[in-house]
Order: structure tokens, then sequence, then C-alpha cells
């Protein structure tokens, strides 16, 4: 009997080790910007997209998610998953890059950014509708500065908690796919030290020049990954925000594979994109994000 307990609390362990353990809301009361917003947030499981998607999002919160102790590297990642601005791609482009995270010793916190708002209960169509229109961008150009406030934000609250979570507070990454890459990239501009990235991936990123600025004398290092064939024609915007960094004298690396579409996250396509975060892996190493955390408890 003690042993049947035993191995169930160690199962136990094991799963919630790999598991989102809480959610916090970014902000006290109303999101500054939207105090106005009165839909709520949601989620679509059956969609032509085949993920779970969660959107109208009102309240920006994290799923926390922290590895086991005993390997610990003190490092964390902010993810901000992908879905045109009007969706997130909450599992493929979130949950499951956490738990791989966790995997390895990084504690990871998934971002439920502000998105535009879905009028009916199938937001992937509505996206599919109106991606083209001169609308969907009006949209996308007044909800961006909400939703990169709301990343800066989290980066932040992870900093200033880095003790509570036994995380060094420069060893805090940002990682975001296609529109969340648009929000992870402009992170690595007009950072101010709360909010400063430690290091960025993107992945897909929407990225174009108008959104550039400056690079700064201490910007951080950046992991870059997409593929040619990306149907949204996105593959030039990583390879143009790779060569400025490598330009302006800053740590970069850039994965371009040939086949792998658009948006292929954590999906497995029997394709090189399938090993991507196994490439982020050795590329956190070869940084030293994944050295065993000094602070951590054991």
């Amino acid at each position: 009997m003690k042993f049947k307990l035993l191995a169930y609390l160690l199962l136990f362990t094991a799963y919630f080790a790999n598991a989102q353990q809480k959610v916090i809301q970014l902000y006290k009361g109303n999101a500054p910007g939207s105090e106005n917003w009165t839909w709520q947030e949601a989620v679509s499981e059956h969609n032509a997209a085949n993920t779970r998607k969660v959107y109208n999002v009102v309240h920006p919160s994290l799923g926390i998610f922290l590895p086991d102790p005993a390997i610990a590297t003190g490092t964390a990642v902010v993810i901000c998953p992908g879905g045109s601005f009007q969706t997130l791609s909450i599992d493929n482009e979130g949950n499951e890059e956490a738990k791989w995270l966790n995997e390895h010793g990084v504690a990871a916190f998934v971002l439920k950014y502000r998105v535009i708002h879905s009028l009916t209960n199938d937001p992937v169509s509505e996206v599919t509708a109106n991606y083209k229109t001169q609308s969907y961008h009006d949209n996308v150009v007044q909800l961006f500065p909400l939703a990169l406030a709301d990343a800066r934000l989290a980066i932040s609250y992870v900093r200033e908690h880095a003790a509570e979570y036994n995380l060094s507070p420069s060893k805090i990454g940002i990682m975001g796919f296609s529109a969340g890459g648009t929000l992870a990239a402009a992170s690595a501009y007009k950072y101010t030290p709360a909010n400063k990235p430690d290091f960025v991936a993107l992945l897909y990123p929407f990225f174009p020049a108008e959104l550039q600025s400056e690079i700064l004398p201490d910007a951080p290092p950046m992991f870059v990954t997409a593929a040619a064939d990306d149907e949204l024609g996105l593959a030039p915007h990583s390879v143009d925000i790779y060569q400025k960094w490598v330009a302006s004298k800053h740590i970069a690396e850039l994965h371009m594979y040939t086949k792998g579409g658009h948006g292929f996250g954590m999906r497995k396509q029997n394709l090189p994109t399938d090993k991507w975060i196994e490439r982020f892996g050795e590329w956190m190493g070869l940084e030293g994000f994944l050295k065993p955390n000094p602070i951590a408890v054991r």
C-alpha cells in the first residue's frame, strides 16, 4: 500500500511539474486602453486551423509553468502565441512549448494578450474572411500598442517576481510566433531596464520595416526560425531582422527551413521543422541560459 502511494505521489509530481500551475492577471482591474471592452474571453475548439484558439481576450494573463526545482536553470521565457492578432494558438504555440521548456529546466509564462474583438464563435473564419481588408488592418493598428504593452508588462512581472519563482532576473527571455513574434521582436526595441528581454526567440514573425527603429547598443541576443514556403510570405521578415541584428554586431542565429509552412509551432509534419525547438534549446545552452541555477530550491 505504501509503495502504491509513493508511486502515485511521484507520478503526480512529474505531471504537475509539466502542467500549468497557476494563472495571474497582469493588471489590477481593467487594462489601460481597453476599459470599455465588455466581451468575454472564449475558446474555439473546432476550427479550420485544427488547433485550440483563445479569442476575445479582455483581461491579459500569464499561465505559469515551472520546472522541477532539481533541474531548474533560473531561466524563464514569456511565450506569445500567434493568431493574426485576433486569436491565440494557445497549445501549438504556447502550452506545448512551455512543457518542453520545463523538461529542460526553463520556466515558462504563456501570455494571453489582448486581441481584436471577434463577433462570432468562429474567429478563425473571421480572420480568413477579413485578413486582406482595410478594416482588419485598421483594427491591427489600433490593437498593436495594447498587445505590446501586455508583452512588456509580462517581462516586467517575471523580472519583478524572479525570487518568488527561483529565477535569475538576468535570464528572462521572450518567444513569439507570427503575430506574437511581432510583439517579441518589438520588445527588443525601446525597452527599459524593467522590461528588457535578455534574449528573444522569433518564430515566423510578422515584422515589417515600419515597425522597426534603432537597435540599441545592448540589444539582446536573438534566435530566429521560419520556413521558406511560408504561405503568408513572411520568410523575408525573419531574414531581414537577422541581417540587421548581425550588421549591428549583435548575437543572432537564423534557421530557415525549406518546408514547413506558416504556423508549424509544435505540430508534427515529419519535416525538419519538427525539431526547431531542439535547435532553440541548443542555442540557449550555447548562450549560457541552461546552466544550473545557483539560487534554485533543491
